[in-house]
C-alpha cells in the first residue's frame, strides 16, 4: 500500500503537466463541437437580455426545442414568436425561480407538454445596486432568492432526468463580480459568490456522471438594460460586452463541453493578481479603474 502511494504521489505532477498542456493544446486546435439537434434548453429569465439572446443563439445552433421561463409574459411571448418564426419549436412558461414551489410545479408541467429537459441555463438574476445600509431587507432577500437559491430549484428539478439519461448539461450565466466584488452591488455580488460555489461543489460533483456536464460563465460587465447605467472609468480600455457576443461564446463552451468561461479572457488576469497581491493594491486597482464609483449613476431596469 505504501509503495503504491508513493507512486501516485510521485505521478500526481507528471498528470498535473499533461492535463495543463491538453488543455493547451485543446485551446489551441480546438476539439469537435456537440450536436444540439437532440437537445431541449431551457433558459431561465428568458424574455430579454442575455436570456433572449441565448435563445436565438441556441435556436440558431440547431436546437430542437427551445422553452422560455420568466416573470414577464409580454417579454417571453415576444422571444418565442421570434424564434417560432425562425423554424425552431419554442415554448414560454410563466415562472418566478425564487418560488421553489413553482419552479417545481412548471418543471412537471414542462416535462408533460413538451419533454425532458437536456439543458439547463440558470440566467434568470436581479440587481438592485445599492450598499449594505441603503438596501431595503426584502429587496436582498429578493436578489438571494433568485440569482443563488432559484438555481437549487431549478437544477434540483431537472437534474435528476438528466442523470436516467445519461445526457444533459446545466449552464450557469453568473458573473466576474463573484471574484471580484465592487462597492453599490453588494446583493449582486454576494449571491453571485454563492451561485459560484454551487456550480464549482455541482461540477465536481458530477465527474462521475457519464453524459451530463456542467458550464459556467463568468462575463464582464454586459451592457443590458439590468445594469442601465453603470459607467466603467476606462470604456475604451474595458468596453461592456455585447449580450449577443455573450450568447455566442456561452453556446460555444456548452457544446465544447467547457467546465469555466471567463469574458473577456483579461479576466483570468484579473483572478491571478487578486490571489497573491496584498489588500491595499487591490484596493488602489479599484480607485484606479473607477470601481468604487461606477454604480452611483446606476438606474438598472425600468
Amino acid at each position: 500500500m505504501e509503495l503504491k502511494s508513493a507512486c501516485r504521489m510521485f505521478l500526481f505532477p507528471v498528470q498535473m503537466f499533461y492535463y495543463i498542456v491538453r488543455a493547451s493544446l485543446a485551446w489551441l486546435w480546438p476539439s469537435r463541437r456537440k450536436d444540439l439537434t437532440r437537445e431541449v434548453v431551457l433558459i431561465t429569465g428568458g424574455g430579454r437580455g442575455i436570456g433572449r439572446h441565448l435563445a436565438k443563439e441556441f435556436a440558431k445552433q440547431g436546437a430542437r426545442k427551445v422553452i422560455l421561463w420568466g416573470r414577464t409574459e409580454k417579454c417571453l411571448k415576444e422571444t418565442a414568436e421570434e424564434i417560432s418564426l425562425s423554424g425552431t419549436e419554442c415554448h414560454y412558461f410563466l415562472c418566478d425561480v425564487a418560488n421553489r414551489e413553482e419552479v417545481y410545479k412548471q418543471a412537471k408541467v414542462v416535462r408533460e407538454k413538451v419533454g425532458d429537459v437536456t439543458i439547463l441555463v440558470n440566467n434568470a438574476a436581479v440587481v438592485h445596486g445599492k450598499s449594505l445600509m441603503d438596501s431595503d431587507d426584502d429587496a436582498l432577500l429578493k436578489s438571494q432568492h433568485i440569482n443563488t437559491m432559484g438555481q437549487f430549484w431549478t437544477t434540483k428539478a431537472f437534474l435528476p432526468r438528466m442523470l436516467e439519461l445519461q445526457h444533459g448539461h446545466v449552464v450557469c450565466i453568473n458573473s466576474i463580480l463573484s471574484q471580484s466584488p465592487i462597492p453599490g452591488a453588494i446583493d449582486y455580488c454576494t449571491s453571485k459568490a454563492s451561485s459560484l460555489a454551487f456550480m464549482e461543489s455541482l461540477t465536481l460533483g458530477l465527474l462521475d456522471c457519464p453524459g451530463v456536464g456542467c458550464t459556467t460563465v463568468l462575463p464582464f460587465h454586459t451592457n443590458t438594460e439590468m445594469f442601465q447605467g453603470m459607467r466603467v472609468r476606462f470604456p475604451q480600455l474595458f468596453p461592456p460586452l455585447k449580450p449577443e457576443v455573450v450568447a455566442q461564446r456561452t453556446v460555444d463552451a456548452v457544446r465544447a463541453d467547457k467546465a469555466f468561461l471567463y469574458l473577456p479572457w483579461t479576466m483570468h488576469a484579473l483572478v491571478i493578481l487578486k490571489s497573491f497581491m496584498p489588500q491595499v493594491a487591490l484596493e488602489e486597482i479599484h480607485k484606479f479603474s473607477g470601481s468604487y464609483t461606477c454604480m452611483n449613476t446606476f438606474k438598472g431596469r425600468t
